[in-house]
């Protein structure tokens, strides 16, 4: 198992990474952070690359949450390879109610790398994703 995607790869063979090379969480963060802010379809080479357009389905909140839920996991798991056992969860703030949020945990996959890691997130209106 790869313990750094392909652009990661590339990205530090030459200028660098913008994780450093013994961070395998670092790498995997970058890595959601474009794949999240990705939606299907967008990627010429990759058309599944991505998550649904939640725009279009956010009118349904928040029936839609599950649909969500399951889009991003199936992202994950299919394009995340040094993640498994991905379980994604709607969070509620308090302080900000009508924030939409997901906490995604999994198990690592990397070797000499093991663990439960844990990603928030935030989405907002437009569709961008933020994750730490």
């Amino acid at each position: 198992m790869a313990e750094r995607g392909l652009l990661t790869r590339l990205a530090a063979s030459g200028q660098g990474s913008l994780a450093p090379r013994g961070n395998p969480v670092g790498a995997i963060a970058e890595h959601l952070r474009a794949l999240l802010n990705t939606r299907k379809g967008e990627s010429p080479a990759s058309p599944n690359f991505g998550i649904m357009d939640f725009n279009d389905i956010i009118h349904l909140f928040p029936a839609a949450i599950p649909r969500m839920q399951q889009s991003i996991r199936t992202a994950i798991q299919e394009f995340e390879p040094r993640l498994k056992n991905v379980v994604v969860m709607q969070v509620s703030d308090e302080n900000h109610p009508t924030a939409l949020r997901f906490d995604i945990v999994a198990q690592l996959n990397v070797k000499d790398a093991r663990g439960t890691v844990r990603f928030h997130t935030e989405l907002y209106p437009g569709g961008r994703v933020d994750l730490w």
